[in-house]
């Protein structure tokens, strides 16, 4: 018979007391009650909070956005063709967040901050949540550096700053990426980080920027997050807020950064299709009531901070695609009150051959010259008024068959403007160069140039201050002045090269 000694006993019990662990975990768990569409109807769990991540058990993601009495909607964030009625699902606690930093820079990542382009893991500790607060009035400072985009239309006349939120605007191929990626380019050595967010677009189309960036060496300060048309709509919705995330933390240590959200129209229809899907009440187009605090709250997150919170800045340039020009529909118009300004390009412009076909009557910088340089600010002042009088008067001259001489004149002189405008996609001009092109058309330098040989002289002018000028060049670069050594210097050349092009006509 074996004794049962008491010491042993309460030494046992002692032990397992000292030993037990008093953390107590509680798992939020709760059941699939329907499942379809990319949407899930949970039952069961009480505690989750709103945008906050869930996990089935297959492993699929999803975002908890309906909280209502008797279940939560959730948007799934994968195909979740494994998930069944009847099979659990646990909240994370997390509220969604993505992978920020230097490791970022150079990568092409989905939604949510996981690499797309093969290059393994991104090393980086740091995230941030994807939705967060935008900068409130005290943190900011009025918009007063420019953003050059290289771009001699938008430079002198719809000029951007660092900070502003400008909107880029027009039909579908019309050259509204062209902008944003020449704008990406152009920030070379000017210690711009770059954030390109795609949405909705087609997965070659992300390829071929990639390498057009890789080409040009602008891969290298930029970040692509991609939602390629196969993704689920919840990616797309999320993919402008993770850019934004990912540019707000450079931002808040003290950089300049530019975001492109290509397209929001897109993302709309994706936030258009979850609302609908989890029985939200449609409004107007059946976009749903909030659709314009999905775009505010996104583009507010653009700021130019205060020299307290380090003098960062991030530049946002929206594109929404319209249907036959209609600017009045409920989306453009709806963007249009929330950014400083749009530009509009026009298919019939794009068609003439005017690329990039920016129509200057619509177009506007609500900050304007304020975001000029000097240099720029000096001599492009003439330079949209003459264009829009050049616009009314063609209109005007279809009709008549006699003009007057000053009436030609300024035919003429509207005509060789937007010739001097034109420019090739991947090849943005520097401010010394957009000084010498604007100077010589607003000057009358151009009047006798036949106005086939424009293009010519831009050409020609460029190298000649490259190669003979190059004292020129550095002064406007460094200073941002036209100086009178400067314009002197420059109106020589001018001279030089319209003489030879006049003799070889």
């Amino acid at each position: 018979m074996v004794s049962i000694r008491p010491d042993e006993i309460s030494a046992i019990l002692k032990q397992q007391i000292e030993d037990y662990d008093k953390s107590v975990s509680v798992s939020n768990v709760g059941t699939v009650l329907q499942v379809g569409d990319g949407i899930a109807r949970i039952y069961g769990l009480d505690q989750v909070m709103s945008g906050e991540l869930v996990v089935f058990e297959d492993g699929t993601e999803g975002l908890a956005l309906n909280l209502e009495d008797d279940n939560v909607g959730v948007v799934l964030m994968g195909e979740g063709v494994g998930i069944q009625e009847g099979s659990t699902v646990k909240a994370t606690g997390k509220i969604a967040s993505v992978p920020v930093g230097q490791a970022m820079l150079g990568r092409v990542v989905n939604s949510l901050g996981l690499p797309l382009d093969g290059k393994g893991e991104i090393a980086t500790t740091d995230s941030r949540l994807i939705e967060s607060m935008a900068p409130g009035i005290i943190q900011r400072k009025s918009v007063h550096e420019p953003m050059q985009t290289g771009i001699t239309a938008i430079d002198a006349m719809i000029p951007i700053g660092r900070g502003q939120r400008e909107l880029i605007i027009g039909d579908r191929q019309t050259g509204k990426s062209a902008i944003a990626i020449d704008t990406i380019i152009n920030q070379k050595g000017e210690d711009v980080v770059c954030v390109y967010v795609s949405i909705g677009q087609k997965a070659a189309s992300v390829a071929n920027l990639v390498e057009v960036l890789r080409e040009r060496g602008a891969l290298d300060y930029t970040v692509i997050v991609a939602a390629s048309a196969s993704e689920p709509a919840s990616l797309q919705y999320l993919a402008p807020y993770t850019g934004a995330a990912i540019a707000e933390h450079f931002m808040y240590q003290g950089k300049a950064t530019l975001v492109i959200y290509d397209d929001l129209t897109k993302q709309a229809q994706a936030y258009r299709q979850m609302s609908l899907l989890l029985r939200r009440p449609p409004g107007r187009e059946a976009y749903p009531g909030d659709v314009f605090y999905c775009h505010s709250r996104l583009l507010e997150r653009a700021a130019k901070l205060s020299d307290a919170m380090g003098k960062g800045s991030m530049t946002a340039l929206p594109i929404i695609e319209t249907q036959a020009g209609d600017v009045s529909a409920y989306i453009p118009t709806n963007v249009i009150s929330i950014t400083d300004g749009q530009v509009f390009l026009s298919s019939d412009l794009f068609n003439s051959g005017l690329r990039p076909a920016i129509n200057v009557g619509i177009s506007v910088s609500r900050v304007g010259g304020a975001a000029q340089t000097k240099a720029i600010k000096k001599i492009a002042g003439t330079l949209k008024l003459e264009l829009a009088q050049f616009d009314e008067l063609a209109a005007f001259s279809q009709f008549a068959s006699d003009l007057d001489a000053a009436t030609q004149a300024q035919l003429g002189r509207g005509k060789r403007l937007r010739e001097l405008l034109k420019q090739p996609q991947f090849s943005p001009l520097i401010l010394a160069e957009q000084v010498a092109i604007v100077y010589a058309g607003t000057k009358g330098y151009l009047d006798e140039l036949p106005v086939e040989k424009v293009s010519e002289f831009v050409r020609e002018l460029r190298e000649y201050l490259k190669s003979s000028q190059a004292e020129y060049i550095n002064a406007v670069q460094t200073e941002k002045v036209l100086s009178d050594a400067s314009e002197a210097t420059l109106k020589a050349a001018i001279k030089e090269v319209v003489a030879g092009l006049m003799v070889a006509a």
